[in-house]
């Protein structure tokens, strides 16, 4: 098991590297470095650390799910009715490899599960509960509430 960072264990240039590379991921060690004031390979040695360790897990660019054709993001709330055999474990099977499905959360209260889901229109979306959700076995309901208005969406995680 990977140990836990409390963000007081990292030092002020290894947070500042963080938020740096949260808003630009194509920074090289060059620029990281200049704009930390530091010269190349210990900028480098820090970032390559911080990767290792599992705090940064990845890069990726964020697009614009509209400029897409995706116009429609759902949050789909699931509930099981009967929460035995391997119902639960085989759903996150099978949302693992959904595409649409951005991001998948066991919760507390009435759902066991919200997904957000992105589809190109309200018949596609449809179709995604029809023939993809209603077909799991153990689901007793399914209660969708459609985003009309996106008011913040990041994945900046506070590091300062």
């Amino acid at each position: 098991m990977s140990k836990t960072f409390a963000i007081e264990e990292l030092d002020e240039t290894d947070r500042e590297l963080l938020r740096l590379l949260q808003e630009d991921g194509t920074l090289s060690s060059a620029a990281l470095g200049e704009r930390l004031s530091m010269t190349v390979t210990p900028c480098w040695r820090r970032r390559k650390r911080l990767e290792e360790l599992g705090i940064i897990k990845d890069y990726q660019a964020n697009l614009d799910r509209r400029k897409l054709g995706y116009d429609v993001m759902a949050f789909a709330q699931v509930r099981f009715g009967n929460h035995s055999a391997n119902a639960p474990d085989d759903f996150e099977q099978v949302i693992l490899k959904l595409p649409q499905v951005l991001s998948c959360h066991k919760v507390t209260g009435e759902a066991d599960y919200v997904l957000t889901v992105l589809a190109t229109d309200l018949e596609s979306y449809g179709r995604f509960v029809e023939e993809v959700l209603r077909r799991q076995p153990g689901i007793a309901s399914i209660q969708s509430s459609l985003a009309l208005r996106e008011v913040k969406a990041v994945s900046r995680i506070p590091v300062s």
